[in-house]
């Protein structure tokens, strides 16, 4: 049998650009890369992160100089502060203790995020990188809605409001672009997210809500307090 032509692959058929692939009747689907397409590490890719690590610590250098650390007093064994805050990468689980059994704030539920952070690079939709109504089709798309009320109920048992309300407007702004009709590049871009960029986004944001609130809004006896008080 006669072999096919070789064609290039574009992100309409689905191969990603930069790669050729060839195909024939009695051979296996492979892909080799372009090498005309390949950049090397150094210093392509390690200048750029150098500028940007400067650009950094020129930042944090000018901000050190212009704003006081905010110290507190010495530390007295004999004196517990309220509140007692975490360091600021830990005040987001702390504030989950609000919402949450100790259980399942301090243990579960860093541990399911863990787990999932690891397992999801190797599930079929972060490798396959289908947009997100593309992979949601009519075989799987009974799941979105029955997760995500699921995960409702379950944040409005616990009043969780601080997750729930972020979820709520994810969602929302899920299904918004699934009828996006526009022809700007946003709205291509957006259409064009996978399913695991969408989780990912989702659980940064519930991140930075959570350590925000309680860096800036937590006063004593973990209370509410307006950060223009000044009394946390």
């Amino acid at each position: 049998m006669n072999k096919l032509n070789d064609i290039v692959g574009t992100e309409s058929t689905g191969s990603k650009k930069g790669y050729e692939r060839t195909n024939s009747a009695d051979e296996k689907v492979f892909a080799k890369p372009n090498k005309k397409d390949l950049v090397t590490t150094f210093p392509n890719l390690v200048i750029k992160e150098l500028i940007a690590f400067e650009i950094l610590v020129i930042v944090l250098s000018v901000i050190s100089l212009l704003f006081n650390a905010p110290l507190e007093w010495i530390a007295n064994p004999g004196h517990t502060p309220s509140p007692a805050k975490a360091p600021w990468y830990f005040v987001g689980l702390q504030e989950l203790l609000c919402y949450f059994p100790p259980f399942v704030a301090g243990v579960l539920l860093p541990l399911l995020a863990v787990i999932a952070l690891f397992a999801l690079p190797y599930f079929r939709i972060n490798v396959a990188r289908e947009p997100l109504w593309v992979y949601l089709n009519h075989k799987r798309t009974f799941v979105f809605p029955a997760v995500i009320a699921l995960l409702t109920i379950l944040l409005l048992y616990f009043r969780a409001y601080p997750i729930l309300f972020p979820t709520l407007g994810m969602t929302l702004f899920m299904i918004i672009t699934r009828y996006m009709n526009g022809g700007g590049r946003f709205s291509k871009w957006i259409k064009t997210r996978p399913l695991s960029w969408w989780i990912m986004t989702w659980f940064v944001i519930i991140v930075i809500v959570l350590t925000t609130i309680g860096t800036l809004f937590r006063g004593p006896e973990w209370n509410w307090t307006w950060p223009w008080e000044g009394i946390y």
